[in-house]
């Protein structure tokens, strides 16, 4: 059994057509990228599969349940990182973790936040307000946040926007990391390195459709590319 399970998917707005008819299957233990241009179907795609937008027509599974049916089963599979997530500023990253494992029905709680402090790795930062924490040092937090509870799936909006070389680089390991520990990732980016460096496979989308779809290399075989982007740029016109 796949991880996820997506057929035929289609997501309206109105009279406006976000997602048209895609679908892929990611596998458990895989990590597997959505990438495209502004408004290509990204965001909307993964915010359905985190259960936060219903479904226009088609189905998905997620670990086996179903995503109209069965969305709080769901819900305890996952973590979903927004790109625009942003942590309570007047409270120490400490406290913020805990308050986050109070949503949670885990029977060791301090083990869940110890996790979130490990991931995270504010290097002795953990117990200073969120609000003097850097760009990198949020955006590590809000990872260990959303790994701290150990979900099936993970599903991550532009993990490392705006970040520097280092504090992008720290993310992506955390990622490989909890990739090898069993952790499904379902990531979108706009960086072609980070997609190569990263996943496993790929789907390309514009306009709402699926455009291409496969391993890095392959697709780099596929279109005599050196690297993702120019498979990326060449598809995508």
């Amino acid at each position: 059994m796949a991880a996820v399970e997506v057929k035929n998917f289609s997501k309206n707005y109105g009279k406006k057509e976000a997602v048209k008819n895609i679908s892929f299957n990611i596998e458990k233990g895989e990590i597997f990228g959505l990438i495209g241009p502004n408004g290509a179907g990204k965001t909307t795609t993964l915010r359905v599969l985190s259960t936060l937008l219903q479904i226009t027509s088609g189905s998905v599974k997620i670990m086996g349940f179903d995503l109209e049916n069965e969305p709080g089963k769901i819900r305890r599979q996952i973590s979903y990182l927004p790109e625009d997530a942003g942590a309570y500023k007047n409270l120490t990253g400490r406290q913020y973790l805990d308050f986050i494992s109070n949503f949670f029905e885990r029977k060791n709680k301090k083990k869940m936040i110890e996790i979130g402090i490990e991931i995270a790795d504010l290097e002795g930062r953990i117990d200073s307000k969120v609000d003097t924490y850097s760009k990198g040092m949020k955006r590590r937090l809000l990872v260990g946040r959303a790994l701290m509870v150990d979900p099936k799936l993970a599903i991550l909006d532009e993990p490392t926007s705006g970040l520097d070389v280092i504090n992008a680089q720290e993310i992506r390991n955390i990622i490989k990391k909890s990739a090898k520990n069993g952790t499904t990732f379902l990531i979108s980016s706009h960086n072609m390195l980070e997609v190569e460096y990263l996943c496993d496979r790929i789907v390309l989308i514009a306009d709402g459709e699926i455009v291409e779809k496969g391993k890095p290399s392959d697709l780099k075989q596929k279109y005599n590319a050196d690297n993702i982007e120019e498979v990326f740029t060449g598809v995508i016109k």
